[in-house]
């Protein structure tokens, strides 16, 4: 799957209002934009034998995350699949057109949605998390 930003999939305004809206769409947008870091909570916790890493990108000078993914080695994982991370990174940064911070995430789920006001899983219109493993289990890892 080619490399998009995530940007490319943000919500309309009625989908941000109503979540049967936003849960409706394709597996590529929601995880674009709005569960993103569901999807990439769960590719880490799909393979627990890995040194699967979480990543977030900002605008440069912001506090909040506007995308955040997995990260193994030099690749990143997202609602496109296994990218070279570098190539992730020219995607959104040409397509946001500003500068942009790469950050480390660390911690939990729950830490990291009160901290950057993100959905949690219960919050979805349906379970986010098993539609996640769905598909991380669609997109193979590089190692594979």
């Amino acid at each position: 799957m080619a490399v998009t930003a995530a940007g490319a999939f943000r919500r309309t305004p009625g989908e941000r209002a109503d979540q049967r809206l936003a849960w409706n769409r394709a597996d590529q947008p929601f995880f674009a934009a709005g569960a993103c870091h569901i999807l990439a909570w769960v590719c880490r916790d799909t393979y627990p034998d890995r040194p699967i890493g979480l990543a977030g990108l900002r605008f440069a000078g912001q506090r909040q995350v506007f995308h955040v993914y997995a990260t193994w080695a030099d690749w990143a994982f997202d609602h496109a699949g296994w990218n070279p991370e570098a190539d992730l990174l020219a995607a959104n940064q040409e397509f946001e057109r500003r500068p942009l911070d790469r950050i480390a995430i660390t911690g939990d789920l729950a830490t990291f949605c009160r901290a950057q006001h993100h959905r949690t899983p219960h919050q979805y219109f349906g379970d986010p998390l098993a539609r996640a493993r769905d598909y991380v289990n669609r997109h193979p890892p590089p190692w594979a």
